[in-house]
């Protein structure tokens, strides 16, 4: 259905990572809605291995100067903007030179996670729902991909339960067999602080639990991979969302 605001919130899409399933199956879909009539927006966190010069990123101004706190600490949000190379889609980067100016996705040289990919997440996923909100662009649709992502309807069902702003948004969420990376045991602590409590992962946090909680929060479920691992399959299964298997970018019009 044409003249939507739909708005794909992802960790991965191609050109800025290649090669992998997510990146591409997203750049497909944003493209194949735009194309279509809908007015289509990406975001993204700015990861230090893409290139601000290459892609062109700009700091938009207006939008930045926005401080969200992290386990008690202000961290300053910076947007940045860029068009989807030869294309007229406007990707929007969350960044932070705390959380997002190293070179590296999830681990450092020697293959250790980062101990902050928790705060990382969170600051990713607060800094979507406001930069949205500081636009004054209601998406009618908001699709999920990658587990940053999955903290978003999580905040939106709890810490921001009162606001009315996303009231009459639908809320998809894609699942890929991403790596289940463990998370710090300091990531109970520090959603409590945002007055989270109620969420399965807290007990054992990694990637994947925080995208299984997320099932719990959203309207529509789909697979991003034709088979999921076990775990996630499992919370699929039991997810009360409306679910749809293995959708490509020509067919995924029809969930929203």
């Amino acid at each position: 259905m044409p003249n939507q605001k739909i708005l794909y919130v992802t960790t991965e899409m191609f050109p800025y990572q290649e090669d992998t399933n997510m990146g591409s199956l997203v750049h497909k879909m944003a493209l194949k809605m735009h194309a279509s009539g809908n007015d289509v927006r990406v975001f993204m966190p700015r990861f230090g291995q893409i290139s601000e010069r290459k892609f062109q990123l700009h700091e938009v101004i207006r939008l930045s100067g926005m401080n969200i706190i992290i386990n008690d600490l202000d961290q300053p949000l910076i947007i940045k903007v860029a068009s989807l190379p030869g294309e007229r889609l406007q990707v929007y980067f969350i960044d932070n030179e705390e959380y997002f100016k190293r070179k590296q996705y999830y681990h450092d040289d020697e293959g250790k996670a980062f101990e902050d990919n928790n705060e990382r997440a969170i600051f990713f996923a607060r800094g979507v729902i406001e930069t949205i909100k500081k636009l004054n662009w209601v998406p009618d649709v908001i699709h999920l991909n990658g587990w940053m992502a999955a903290l978003i309807p999580i905040y939106l069902k709890t810490y921001y339960k009162d606001d009315s702003y996303f009231n009459d948004t639908k809320i998809v969420l894609s699942v890929y067999n991403e790596e289940d990376i463990e998370l710090n045991g300091n990531t109970k602590e520090i959603l409590a602080f945002d007055n989270i409590s109620d969420l399965q992962s807290l007990d054992n946090p990694s990637f994947l639990n925080f995208v299984n909680d997320s099932m719990q929060y959203v309207d529509v479920i789909v697979k991003g991979n034709e088979f999921l691992e076990e775990k996630l399959e499992e919370a699929y299964g039991k997810a009360d969302a409306e679910k749809s298997d293995y959708l490509n970018a020509d067919s995924i019009a029809t969930v929203y």
